[in-house]
């Protein structure tokens, strides 16, 4: 396996199409730690993590076996469109609470996640803060839950996230800017203290 490692993935996806299932475990090993460190961070579930982890890969598999990777170039982020797809998939068999957003609120939450350096009981503070945080995205709809978790805590840009999630930059823009406004009232309702949260 060892001579496959310097290949292209567009090179290795080609061998494993022909039937070469080393090709495979090198893909899987180059991109195993990423793919499940996303999803992880989606989910803020090991378990469910763990299953749609191996269904990304077990996806992956049948769409090479059967010719119907297409995407030269992009295979980290085909990989990385299947996983977000199964986890919306997830989402949308659950009902969201949420507010309903008016066009008066303009103020962007935050852009990036940047957690200040500090003591033990900023540590503390800061880590509870962000558990209500994700609880908050949990009762946002699965489109802005899915550009929320991208943005700020994979750190993508919109257009990465357009590409992923298989829309316009606009409407990740979009689906943005109503989630910051949904978790700012829900933040305001819970008297959560945001101000470690910082513009990166």
């Amino acid at each position: 396996m060892q001579y496959l490692c310097s290949e292209s993935d567009e090179t290795l996806v080609k061998f494993y199409e022909n039937g070469n299932d080393e090709a495979f475990d090198v893909l899987l090993e180059r991109y195993q730690k990423i793919v499940y460190g996303f999803i992880l961070t989606m989910v803020c579930d090991v378990p469910t993590a763990d299953d749609i982890f191996q269904d990304t890969f077990y996806k992956a598999i049948v769409g090479i076996r059967s010719h119907r990777y297409t995407e030269n170039g992009r295979f980290k982020s085909w990989l990385l469109r299947i996983a977000n797809n199964l986890i919306v998939d997830r989402y949308r068999k659950r009902e969201p609470v949420v507010d309903v957003p008016t066009d008066k609120d303009q103020e962007r939450l935050f852009n990036r996640e940047v957690i200040a350096e500090g003591n033990i009981e900023d540590d503390y503070h800061n880590n509870q803060t962000l558990s209500d945080i994700h609880k908050m995205i949990e009762r946002l709809p699965a489109p802005q839950q899915e550009v929320v978790r991208l943005r700020i805590f994979e750190k993508m840009s919109f257009k990465e996230i357009a590409e992923i999630t298989h829309c316009s930059i606009n409407t990740a823009l979009g689906r943005m800017r109503y989630a910051t406004i949904n978790l700012r009232r829900m933040a305001a309702r819970y008297q959560l203290d945001l101000t470690f949260m910082k513009q990166g």
